[in-house]
């Protein structure tokens, strides 16, 4: 279809009628949006946040013929010249990576992305081995034969910038797609009603040096502090768990126990939070570490040969010895060699040695859920963090977006095919009735995950083992749930 073009009949019919004292009650409680000399441009949608959330749906609307009409921008504060530009040597990662599941590989390649992405950087597992750090229960997540979806594997680990660089190469492939980077969103307000057009009901963003975007649908893909969601007045909730992330790219001594066909991922869940290693190309590995803000301070003022210890100690160690371990200063890498001496343990059931970390990429967040009460408004769609935050230990925050953005790519294409105004709350209600369930679904799992493993003593630690113990032995469970994980798996709502 051609591009809207909105005139003031188009925009008068789609507002509903207000009487005259509601709206002058409004017009007193909304400042001027514009004036006659500063109109704002006018967009179909509009996308707040450059992340690959936003970033996907964008690539996902200009590569659907049905809405690849549709006029859209993109507003990022950063400068995406840098991230068009990325790259890094091949013995150099990025801290910040995500586990991207075949379901979600699969829609990047439907938008034409999964191309652009360096695909020698990207790794795919076939194994994870996770298990209880107090009493020894594990469960191995592989596929049965016969029973995966694509292939062997699991997930992919791949770099977030690798990603994002991948997916501008793409948008910057298509054509349509105004991208306003580098600039600040100062504010958002609705637009008011002039002799020639009636924004009353429009979002108008209203950006660092003056411009003005007019949006018919406002896409909120801006993040765990969403200005998007705060303009919606969405209220999100949840918690902080008190715990950091600690990430960080580590050097093994050697490309795993299978060597590159057949790559592990590692989880244990210890008192403090479960630490993982997953795997990337060669005989690299990214960390992620749930730990206490004190330990997390401390594993950041380690020096590279006391930090490689202590993470060492993490998959080896007894708890008790490991809390000792975290309350020196120094003279990790002696303490441990002494304790491995008098430590028990299946060298292959485990990580290999970490023998160095990349300089520069030991670094952590705070770790927290939140929830968005809906993840629609009128003329407004949350996408990604700005909808939902979850713990990192089951790696599904990326996923969890990019099944946001597909759903709502395909909601804003059911509604573009049926001549529906895309912005209206009834035209966005089929996404919100998709996504926000199963999301919620996931938090959570995820956080009773968290708190159920947080516990180190008691009935809760028999019980929880013998739970793994068992859906380890049940074949047909398992695989269900890895269905699900991955993406492929019955719709449970």
């Amino acid at each position: 279809m051609e591009a809207l073009i909105l005139t003031s009949r188009h925009l008068r019919r789609s507002m509903p009628t207000v009487c005259r004292s509601c709206d002058r009650k409004l017009r007193q409680r909304l400042a001027r949006s514009y004036t006659k000399t500063s109109r704002p441009d006018i967009y179909d949608v509009v996308c707040v946040g450059g992340g690959p959330a936003g970033l996907s749906l964008l690539a996902a609307l200009k590569a659907n013929p049905t809405t690849a009409s549709l006029r859209v921008a993109l507003i990022e504060a950063q400068d995406l010249s840098k991230l068009r530009s990325w790259q890094l040597p091949s013995d150099r990662f990025s801290n910040r990576c995500s586990s991207l599941t075949p379901s979600s590989a699969q829609f990047l390649n439907k938008i034409g992305a999964w191309g652009h992405v360096r695909r020698d950087r990207v790794q795919p597992y076939h194994e994870m081995q996770v298990w209880d750090g107090v009493s020894d229960a594990r469960i191995e997540f592989d596929w049965a034969p016969g029973s995966a979806p694509s292939g062997r594997t699991i997930a992919y680990m791949i770099e977030n910038l690798n990603l994002t660089s991948g997916l501008l190469r793409r948008i910057d492939e298509l054509t349509g797609i105004t991208i306003l980077d580098g600039v600040r969103v100062e504010s958002i307000a609705l637009g008011e009603e002039t002799e020639e057009l009636d924004f009353r009901e429009w979002p108008i963003v209203h950006l660092a040096g003056g411009k003005q975007l007019a949006a018919r649908l406002l896409v909120g893909a801006d993040g765990a502090n969403s200005p998007v969601r705060a303009f919606a007045g969405i209220d999100s909730k949840g918690w902080d768990y008190g715990r950091h992330g600690v990430v960080a790219t580590l050097a093994l001594e050697g490309n795993g126990w299978a060597g590159d066909d057949m790559k592990i991922a590692y989880q244990r869940f210890l008192p403090t939070g479960p630490i993982a290693m997953l795997p990337l190309p060669g005989n690299y590995s990214t960390l992620v570490w749930s730990t206490t803000p004190s330990n997390a301070a401390l594993l950041k003022s380690l020096t590279a040969k006391d930090f490689t210890a202590l993470v060492n100690a993490a998959f080896r160690l007894d708890p008790v010895d490991l809390e000792f371990m975290h309350t020196m200063s120094s003279g990790h890498e002696d303490e441990l060699a002494w304790r491995l001496q008098h430590t028990h343990f299946d060298a292959q059931a485990i990580p290999q040695n970490v023998v160095g970390v990349q300089e520069g990429t030991i670094a952590s967040f705070p770790l927290r859920m939140r929830h968005a009460d809906t993840y629609i408004g009128e003329r407004i769609a949350l996408v990604g963090d700005a909808a939902h935050t979850v713990h990192p230990l089951a790696g599904q925050g990326l996923n969890q977006g990019q099944g946001d953005v597909e759903s709502l790519a395909k909601t804003i294409d059911y509604a573009v095919s049926h001549g529906q105004d895309i912005g209206t709350r009834m035209s966005l209600e089929p996404y919100n009735a998709e996504r926000y369930a199963a999301n919620h679904v996931m938090l959570g799992v995820v956080d009773k995950l968290h708190k159920l493993y947080s516990v180190q003593t008691g009935p809760l630690v028999p019980l929880r083992s013998w739970g793994l113990s068992a859906v380890n032995a049940m074949g047909p469970l398992k695989n269900f749930i890895m269905q699900q994980a991955a993406g492929n798996g019955i719709k449970l709502l």
